[in-house]
């Protein structure tokens, strides 16, 4: 079994996970042969479907990172592939969790082991010097963790007796397990890009944004109180929904709910100069998608309408079902963009007072969580207004509204 691993996992290394599903499924249907009398396949075949099957339970727990509850649920499954008496995994102060027997007596030397291997980096074979007859690990092979800052733990492989095969095969799932590490700081890499992202656009909002609105509805205080009282319940719900602490996804409804607050905000300030029309189909309603990303489209839509223009502001928002996406446009017929300049500013190359950041901060967060043929397409030019139009699809894995707890907003 050792052998089978470790021709596996050298040959496979980063690259085992994806084939893991379809072996999975040949090695049940294997099973269900084995009941109805059929061909099996070879000893090795059989071997190599199950090395993958259990690679691939014990992925998902890794990917959470190099924790207790993640070593504890992944080192069964690390033991059965390697097929050894115990094994444990540790970080690089503890033993974070153990699997077989003699934890009592060797879990306390098992870090004086990888103390030693973190010195050198390097896969360790020693005796284990157990005294206990009745002890059947009496070999052990420590394989260093690593991620992008160096040794993160160990993974350590008890036998009954020393094996070169051991070492390799320790050393190559410990390579496998490195990397499954490396990818869930990856995912916290992007988790982390995307909430500074995230931060940037509130601090986008705040200044200009909230000082205006406030100063749109203390006008109103004197001469039409009910209207600056319905004002400042839109501008309490869109700053509770734009400074949210949950969630890096939210519903198209939520957003468009936020949308609708931030447009009455604006039409509070500009008066009859800003005319909106809304169009959404209510089968898109639903549909997940990055938090904040169709106000800053908005609030574009407004400067370059209003601010930036001395005539009426026509804003045009729809979001209509196409099959397997929902397709949203935001369009306006304000003073419009140089091409030439809109590929500096979302190539990040001009961070002109006019610029901002909306359009290319959505850009980038629709393009890392959708991938690239999903950025935004933008039509614009000199006196020509602009459309924004972007497609999200209505399913994506990874890609889920508020937790629990936090209910969308009904539109």
């Amino acid at each position: 079994m050792t052998g089978t691993v470790l021709a596996v996992l050298a040959v496979a290394g980063a690259v085992l996970l994806p084939g893991a599903g379809w072996a999975a499924g040949r090695w049940h249907a294997r099973r269900g042969e084995r009941a109805a009398g059929l061909d099996l396949g070879t000893p090795v075949e059989r071997a190599t479907f199950h090395t993958l099957h259990t690679a691939s339970l014990a992925a998902p727990p890794l990917r959470a990172g190099l924790t207790e509850d993640a070593a504890r649920k992944a080192a069964r499954r690390l033991r059965s592939l390697l097929g050894t008496e115990a094994l444990c995994l540790t970080d690089r102060e503890s033993v974070l969790a153990w699997d077989g027997p003699g934890a009592d007596h060797h879990e306390r030397r098992a870090m004086a082991r990888v103390a030693v291997m973190l010195e050198s980096g390097r896969s360790q074979s020693v005796r284990t010097e157990c005294q206990r007859p009745d002890c059947p690990l009496k070999w052990a092979v420590v394989a260093p963790l690593t991620g992008e800052d160096g040794v993160l733990g160990a993974l350590v492989a008890y036998g009954s007796r020393e094996s070169a095969v051991l070492v390799r095969a320790a050393t190559e799932v410990a390579r496998w397990v490195s990397v499954q590490l490396e990818l869930s700081e990856l995912d916290r890499s992007r988790t982390r890009l995307m909430e500074a992202e995230i931060k940037a656009l509130r601090a986008q909002i705040s200044p200009h944004f909230i000082f205006n609105s406030l100063a749109a509805i203390a006008s109103f205080v004197r001469t039409d109180p009910e209207r600056a009282r319905d004002l400042l319940l839109e501008f309490a719900d869109f700053t509770r929904y734009s400074f949210r602490r949950h969630g890096d996804f939210t519903t198209l409804a939520e957003e468009l709910r936020s949308v609708e607050q931030y447009l009455a905000l604006a039409g509070a300030r500009f008066g009859d100069r800003l005319k909106v029309t809304l169009q959404v189909a209510p089968e898109v309603l639903p549909v997940a998608l990055p938090f904040l990303c169709l106000q800053p489209l908005v609030e574009n839509a407004v400067k370059h309408g209003l601010e930036d223009s001395p005539q009426e502001c026509r804003i045009t928002i729809t979001a209509r079902d196409a099959g397997a996406e929902a397709v949203i446009t935001v369009e306006d017929n304000g003073v419009g963009m140089d091409p030439a300049l809109l590929r500096r500013i979302l190539a990040g190359e001009h961070r002109g007072s006019s610029s901002g950041i909306g359009l290319p901060n959505v850009d980038e967060r629709i393009r890392q969580v959708y991938g690239d043929a999903y950025g935004p397409v933008i039509e614009t030019g000199v006196g020509a207004g602009m459309k924004v139009t972007v497609r999200i699809p209505k399913y994506r894995a990874g890609v889920h509204s508020s937790p629990p707890g936090h209910p969308p907003h009904r539109y």
